[in-house]
Parts: C-alpha cells; sequence; structure tokens
C-alpha cells in the first residue's frame, strides 16, 4: 500500500510524544519547513494598494500585458536572450509554481495525445529523486508511471542522464520530466550542456520538460545558467517554472509564471481557463514591479550567504558537509551517526532542534535505494542568530 502521507505529516507521526529536553530554557528551533522569514521588498504593499481597484474584476488567465513584459525583461536580462520576445504566447502567470507545475502535467498529456500522437495509456512521468512532492501528485493524477531519477553524489546530485539515455523505451513512454536546477534540497545546479543534453532527449523522445527553477537565485556566488538559455531562441519541448515565493520572500503572495513552448502554452492555457486559478490583477501588479527590481534579490542572497557562512564554521570538518552552490537548504549527511530517523528524533528529544529526515523527500528507486537515506534536510530561513543557534546545538548534539 502506497504511504500517501506528506513528509511533514511522516515527521509529525515520527516526532509524536516526543518532548524536547531542557525547556523553557532553551526555545525549540523549528529547521524543516523551506518557508522564507526575510522580509519582502518594501513597495509591495504600495503597489498593492495603488492596485486595490483591480481586486473587483476577474482577472484574465492569459494575464496582464505589464506582468508578461516584465517577466520577458527579466528573462532576457538574467538569462542574456538576446532580445527574444516571449510576453505574447509564451508566457502565463501561475497561482505560485505548485498550481502550474501540476497543472502542466496534465497538459503535457494531453499534449503528447494531441502534438505527437503518443499512446498515453502508458505513459511515464520522470522525476528527480529526492523531489517536490507536487511532482508525484500530479503524475499519479493522470494515472502515470512514476520513475524515480536519482540525485546522488555519483551524479553531482541530479539525474543522471547519460543512463538514462540508454532507456530508449522509458523515453519513448515519457510524456513529461519534472527537472529541477538548483536541486532541491540539495541545491546542486545544471551547467549549460546538462541542459543541452535533456533539451535533446525530449526533442528526440517527445517528451515536455517542465524545468523548476524556482531556486534560480539563491546562489552563492555564480548564478545558475537556466533552460531558455540552452535552447538558444528554439523554445519547443521547454517549459520553465519560477517564483517570487523565494527569490522575494512572497511566498504567501502566490506569484509566479510558466514560460516556454508557445505550441505547448497555447493547448495549455484553454485547460487552465476551465480550471486553473487565476493570478489577481494586483497581485500581478507587485509581481511585475517585483521582477523590475533585483536590489531587494541581492540583499536577499546575502542575509542566505552570511547563514552559509556561519554554517560552515560551525560545522567545520566534524561533519560531512559541502556548502550548496544554490537554494537555502543544508543537505546534511549523518549516517555516521544512525539512520536519519533516529537522527531527527535524537536532535528534537536532546536539544529541540526540528529537522526532516531525508528519506522522507525521496522514494526507493526500481532498485530499492532511496538516496535521501542518511541525510537530514535543514532549512535556513531563519534569522542568522537563529540559525548559528540551531546549528551549535546540532554540532553538539553529534560530536559533543
Amino acid at each position: 500500500m502506497k504511504d500517501d502521507r506528506s513528509p511533514f505529516q511522516k515527521l509529525n507521526d515520527l516526532l509524536d510524544g516526543v518532548v524536547p529536553a531542557n525547556q523553557p530554557e532553551k526555545e525549540p528551533l523549528n529547521m524543516t519547513v523551506g518557508e522564507p522569514r526575510h522580509a519582502f521588498p518594501d513597495f509591495i504593499l504600495d503597489v498593492i494598494n495603488q492596485n486595490a481597484h483591480n481586486f473587483r474584476p476577474y482577472p484574465p488567465i492569459t494575464g496582464t500585458d505589464e506582468f508578461r513584459q516584465s517577466v520577458e525583461n527579466w528573462l532576457n536580462w538574467r538569462y542574456d536572450l538576446g532580445g527574444l520576445a516571449l510576453a505574447d504566447g509564451n508566457i502565463v502567470p501561475l497561482n505560485g509554481t505548485r498550481e502550474g507545475l501540476f497543472h502542466a502535467c496534465v497538459g503535457a498529456r494531453d499534449w503528447a495525445r494531441s502534438h505527437f500522437g503518443k499512446d498515453t495509456s502508458n505513459a511515464a512521468v520522470l522525476l528527480p529523486n529526492p523531489f517536490y512532492h507536487t511532482y508525484i501528485g500530479a503524475a499519479r493524477a493522470i494515472e502515470a508511471e512514476t520513475v524515480f531519477l536519482n540525485g546522488a553524489a555519483n551524479s553531482g546530485f541530479l539525474p543522471d542522464l547519460d543512463d538514462l539515455s540508454k532507456d530508449t523505451d522509458l523515453l519513448d513512454r515519457t510524456i513529461a520530466f519534472f527537472y529541477a536546477s538548483p536541486a532541491n534540497p540539495q541545491g546542486n545546479i545544471a551547467d549549460i550542456e546538462t541542459w543541452k543534453q535533456l533539451i535533446g532527449l525530449a526533442r528526440k523522445h517527445n517528451f515536455l520538460i517542465l524545468a523548476d527553477e524556482c531556486y534560480s537565485e539563491l546562489y552563492r556566488e555564480t548564478p545558475p545558467p537556466g533552460i531558455l538559455q540552452a535552447c538558444e531562441g528554439d523554445l519547443s519541448n521547454v517549459i520553465t517554472f519560477h517564483s517570487l515565493s523565494k527569490r522575494s520572500n512572497l511566498a504567501g503572495m502566490r506569484c509566479g509564471f510558466a514560460a516556454g513552448d508557445g505550441d505547448f502554452m497555447t493547448q495549455w492555457i484553454k485547460y487552465r481557463n476551465l480550471v486553473a486559478p487565476q493570478v489577481s490583477m494586483a497581485l500581478q501588479a507587485a509581481g511585475a514591479a517585483a521582477f523590475r527590481d533585483e536590489e531587494h534579490v541581492k540583499e536577499n542572497r546575502r542575509l542566505y550567504n552570511e547563514k552559509f557562512d556561519a554554517a560552515r564554521r560551525i560545522l567545520g570538518n566534524d561533519l560531512p558537509y559541502e556548502t550548496p552552490p544554490a537554494g537555502f537548504f543544508l543537505w546534511l549527511d549523518v549516517s555516521k551517526f544512525g539512520d536519519d530517523e533516529s537522527v531527527t528524533q535524537k536532535l528534537w528529544r536532546d536539544v529541540g532542534v526540528r529537522v526532516i529526515p531525508g528519506s522522507y523527500l525521496a522514494r526507493a528507486d526500481k532498485n530499492g535505494i532511496n538516496p535521501g537515506d542518511g541525510f537530514l534536510r535543514i532549512a535556513l530561513v531563519g534569522s542568522l542568530e537563529e540559525t548559528q543557534e540551531a546549528l551549535h546545538r546540532l554540532r553538539d548534539c553529534l560530536i559533543g
């Protein structure tokens, strides 16, 4: 029987009845949820207030001209696309990328039938492993086979495309490939050649790439390349997803976008007009303003990098840890201290630090290997002081 619990429900069940020691002297610290806690840009509320009258009408599913143009300008600036025209037919606003990723998988099935003439009765959807839980929900909703592609150290914590390319039967059945770069939770980045290899597979075997790039702006030093760069102007078989949740600390505003293949977009918008949630025009105005401003993004990045610097100092060489090139998670190997569930229980019981076992964020692959076994995901979303306190407690608990 499939375990339908979310990772967080599993965690609640694991820690049920476990009471942290040393309370109330030491306040429990929650490092589980990837919910940004930095300040959002000051101008956001002003823009919303200025556009408050637009809360009255229903917004168009295709979004406002202003929002789409702002996204086009940002994509061209960020990825050096050479002034690629995208606003008319290649961009759609999303009520957060979560719904977009889900509905795009449904759209990928329909597109595979109509555009490529595929028989989708035995369709496959490919997922990185570990994965964002919406991916598996989308694959199950369309009753596709879910194929987990492990992201482990030997493949740079990304799916091994060289190995995948050998399985032509699977690729021919594939209708969609959820691909995250920066990876969630490991933070590793696909280079341009990897993106190009993935695009080549998609065009050879007629499937859609759903490129989740929501952590693209939370990098340490070098901006991650994006899939649109690798397309070199040809957007066929490619949809990229971006959000203001992580970039601008606006998770509650539910504003993001999808951009890419115009043929797919034309068909998908018809589907979205039936079932998908629109984005308020007032919030689109705020989103457009956020995409026009980079100063708040630089400050956001500085705050995260400050915490990763603290992690390097505190954890030192005592724990097998490498700073990820992007994202805001530590993907910490604790296997020498026990399995990830028992270590999670120990940290909560002994020092009041709540983390999530890596195995809860992945599934066993066809060989029975869960690449999250022995890892913890630790979200560095709180203040510097809270992060330092949590990491000191973790180190003292495991190392002594």
